[in-house]
């Protein structure tokens, strides 16, 4: 499977381009944002595409072209204004379901937040990065496309353990990004994942399964 992972040069995308590529099924292309990136992704046996979010959507689609899948993990990150957080986490992810659906991308899996779902959960400090992703989520869900988001909980920079819990609705609790790799990479070919959104949090089942219990 040809795939796209949109915010390559992040903590997630890293590690998922990582795990595409000593796959041996998948063929990765990173969407990076500086020629500089490059390298890091060569190395992997990855290919790259040079596009920035903020760009048209034609630049986005270009490179989509002959992708079977689009997984987006970007983010405006925490050190960034709301006006970011609207430009990528939004905006970008709209412009990447335009991208998808004018290429014929059928495959797109988004990357969320734990109660991004549900306003009542949404904290003070950070409510213009949930309102981003919900109104995210809602375009990717009404797109026609064939999606899965994920809306992992607290990001941990700790090893995976390989074992999650992973359902509609969870309560919150913490999740190493590697392991939220892991499930975008399982994900993409487990039929129960298909047109689903759930939460992800550390448990005691492993990701393979956990998915499949969905």
């Amino acid at each position: 499977m040809d795939v796209l992972v949109i915010g390559a040069n992040g903590k997630i995308g890293k590690q998922l381009v990582k795990l595409l590529s000593e796959s041996g099924k998948h063929a990765p292309t990173a969407m990076i944002r500086d020629d500089k990136q490059k390298p890091d992704f060569e190395e992997m046996g990855a290919k790259t595409a040079v596009v920035d979010l903020e760009d048209r959507t034609e630049a986005l689609a270009s490179a989509m072209d002959g992708m079977d899948a689009v997984v987006f993990t970007a983010g405006s990150g925490g050190h960034t204004g709301p006006d970011k957080t609207l430009l990528i986490d939004l905006d970008g992810a709209a412009k990447a379901v335009e991208a998808a659906r004018q290429t014929g991308v059928r495959r797109f899996l988004m990357v969320s937040a734990i109660g991004a779902d549900d306003r009542e959960r949404w904290s003070d400090q950070i409510r213009p990065y949930y309102a981003a992703k919900h109104h995210a989520d809602n375009i990717l869900r009404g797109s026609g496309l064939n999606y899965t988001i994920v809306r992992p909980g607290l990001l941990l920079d700790e090893p995976g353990t390989g074992h999650i819990s992973a359902a509609e609705h969870l309560e919150p609790g913490g999740v190493p990004r590697e392991d939220v790799a892991r499930v975008l990479f399982e994900a993409l070919e487990t039929e129960t994942t298909r047109n689903r959104s759930f939460d992800v949090v550390s448990g005691d089942t492993a990701v393979s399964e956990a998915l499949q219990q969905l």
